[in-house]
């Protein structure tokens, strides 16, 4: 069945709904309701239900709630191993600034590369006290967070993102088998989206960027109240006295990372497989040292798999709004409607704007990707376009709603991580990143 401009609507209603409410998940609740009213209203609800069992069920679900989960347990252990409170007393003899602590964190985001979901859970967790020492509002910690995890991850090879993007490149004859990898390095120079929002970033913690709308408001607010996170954050509930565990060393942090981020590279790239290895490694180590016991370390596992509930909630239902979307034909639609009038220099810009509204409407982006890309390149190759602009515009566009969306997978955990309220950091975020939209989009048109 052909939906037209209805499948327009599903998306819409969240992120008209979101801006009022100020919130995440009812919004995508209802969003998802009406998009299944519009598809077939003899069978709702019905067709809901089977939509979220079935999105239960997917593989790819459940590979995200067992990714997601188990870092909440590492991040947990660490905390209450005192590893996160030794490493922020180890960095504050050298951070003495709000410049060099928000410095401190963009290149933390630059050292945890492979994988944005452990970027933003690890980041936000290590660097919150050592930022509230210097009055920096969890808004700007979390744009910093935020902008070094999706972004870097299409910048550089080595990460889960590359690993995803090289097999599309295959399975669409782009490369030749085996050659996906090659392929992505042709890429790179192109996401000039990832370059810009990265950039700005750094000159944002350098104070060499001006503060635009809320968070120039958040940063007021931190300095002279004192008040570092916005309203309707959930702050953590982790007794201060547990952190500061006697004779706690910086090595409890960094281990557990270090094994997590070499697992990760070693087993295929793969999350699930590295998360697994670190979290048995932090267990071993952390009780084979003596520093907690077994018991102590079984319920961390299981608490900080839990603190993960309310992130997953928003992601599951983030992804049944993305079967709406592909039931209502959304990204073919967008494209089918602007094709017609592009021209091979208009190509890669167009096909970066219209994506980057479908990615932060449906806040997917391997989804985007999976969808967009066989439509992208046959069109590239009939208008003769610069092919790998082409795709890194599709990349790029995937980027930006990952990290922008409210209720993207990155922002969620970066908000959890930082305890800042999605809301409040998607919206304090979107000046910055629109300004990188718009300069990369001229960046498109030039360099097709």
């Amino acid at each position: 069945m052909e939906y037209g401009a209805l499948c327009l609507i599903p998306p819409l209603v969240v992120i008209v709904l979101a801006i009022f409410i100020r919130r995440a998940f009812e919004p995508l609740l209802i969003g998802c309701l009406v998009g299944f009213v519009l598809i077939k209203p003899s069978e709702f609800p019905g067709n809901f239900i089977d939509a979220l069992v079935a999105t239960m069920r997917d593989e790819t679900m459940a590979w995200i709630i067992l990714v997601c989960g188990l870092y909440g347990s590492l991040i947990h252990l660490i905390i209450q191993s005192g590893g996160v409170f030794a490493f922020g007393q180890y960095v504050l003899k050298y951070v003495k600034t709000r410049r060099s602590a928000l410095l401190v964190t963009w290149l933390l985001g630059l050292f945890i590369f492979v994988d944005d979901y452990m970027s933003a859970l690890a980041s936000g967790v290590t660097m919150r006290k050592i930022t509230d020492n210097y009055r920096i509002s969890r808004e700007m910690l979390a744009l910093q967070v935020n902008a070094m995890a999706a972004p870097i991850c299409v910048l550089i090879p080595m990460t889960t993102w590359s690993i995803y993007v090289s097999k599309l490149l295959e399975e669409n004859k782009v490369v030749q088998a085996g050659g996906g990898f090659a392929g992505f390095f042709h890429l790179i120079p192109y996401m000039f989206y990832a370059w810009v929002v990265v950039i700005i970033a750094l000159l944002l913690a350098l104070g060499k960027f001006p503060l635009l709308g809320k968070l120039k408001r958040a940063e007021t607010r931190a300095l002279e109240t004192g008040v570092l996170a916005p309203p309707k954050s959930i702050l953590s509930k982790t007794d201060e006295n547990v952190l500061r565990v006697p004779g706690a060393k910086p090595r409890y942090f960094f281990l557990p990372l270090i094994v997590l981020i070499a697992a990760t590279l070693i087993l295929d790239k793969d999350a699930l497989k590295g998360v697994m290895v670190g979290v048995a490694f932090t267990f071993f180590y952390y009780w084979w040292s003596g520093l907690m016991s077994f018991d102590a370390i079984t319920d961390g596992i299981f608490e900080g798999f839990q603190s993960m509930v309310f992130a997953l909630a928003i992601l599951t239902m983030s992804y049944v709004l993305k079967r709406v979307g592909d039931e209502m034909g959304l990204t073919p639609f967008v494209i089918d409607n602007v094709k017609g009038v592009l021209t091979k220099g208009m190509l890669p810009m167009v096909i970066f704007l219209v994506l980057s509204f479908i990615s932060y409407t449906t806040a997917s982006s391997w989804g985007v990707y999976a969808v967009a890309i066989p439509i992208v390149v046959p069109l590239a190759q009939a208008l003769d376009a610069n092919m790998w602009a082409t795709l890194a515009a599709v990349i790029s566009a995937g980027a930006f709603g990952s990290h922008s969306s409210f209720y993207s997978d990155v922002t969620v955990l970066t908000s959890t991580s930082t305890e800042c309220n999605n809301m409040e950091l998607s919206f304090a975020a979107l000046p910055y990143n629109l300004i990188a939209v718009g300069l990369a989009a001229v960046l498109f048109l030039f360099f097709a």
